[in-house]
């Protein structure tokens, strides 16, 4: 589960770079102590709407030790570009999650600079993908909601501390469930 310590090169521009709704840099936020940072695929995937309740109901034993949550997404924007936020808020209050950390990533800056790439036809919508998403929906109650942003990215979670990788679970299809709790011990 260990990710190794040396990243690309503009990985430390990009978390020094990228802001939570509050105005903190997530090299910050590492700074003061660690940070489960979670990428997601696009707010009305099913996966991510199930990542975020799974979230929400580990988030004490998350933050027990201090590890914080820092969840990564793509924005909605209106007809000129420009972010609405009040989407995201929404969506995280749903989760119960509103007050939790959160970097909107329109031009996937912080994806790129993590490593996640793109997925295949099958690691997206695969038979096992399939399954996975009719349980989902079905049993977990998550719809599908809107597509915004790149609807092929893939998700990710990294354990980031003092703005190096400390763990790393990037998908190897869009139905992958880490464990949080795991990726979250120091």
């Amino acid at each position: 589960m260990s990710d190794r310590s040396t990243t690309t090169p503009n990985f430390a521009d990009a978390i020094a770079n990228a802001s939570t709704q509050s105005g903190e840099s997530l090299k910050e936020l590492s700074e003061r102590s660690p940070v489960l940072v979670v990428f997601l695929r696009h707010l009305g995937c099913t996966f991510c709407r199930e990542a975020v309740a799974d979230i929400a109901k580990q988030r004490t034993k998350i933050e027990a030790d201090g590890t914080q949550i820092c969840f990564v997404y793509m924005p909605q924007t209106d007809k000129a570009g420009s972010e609405k936020p009040e989407v995201a808020e929404r969506f995280f209050s749903k989760y119960g999650v509103g007050d939790v950390h959160r970097i909107a990533d329109p031009d996937q800056h912080l994806y790129k600079a993590f490593e996640l790439r793109r997925g295949s036809l099958r690691e997206l919508f695969g038979l096992k993908v399939w399954w996975r998403g009719f349980l989902a929906t079905v049993f977990g109650l998550h719809m599908v909601g809107k597509l915004v942003g790149d609807g092929f990215q893939m998700p990710g979670v990294f354990l980031l501390k003092n703005g190096r990788i400390e763990r790393a679970f990037r998908h190897k299809t869009a139905a992958d469930r880490p464990d949080y709790c795991e990726l979250a011990s120091a």
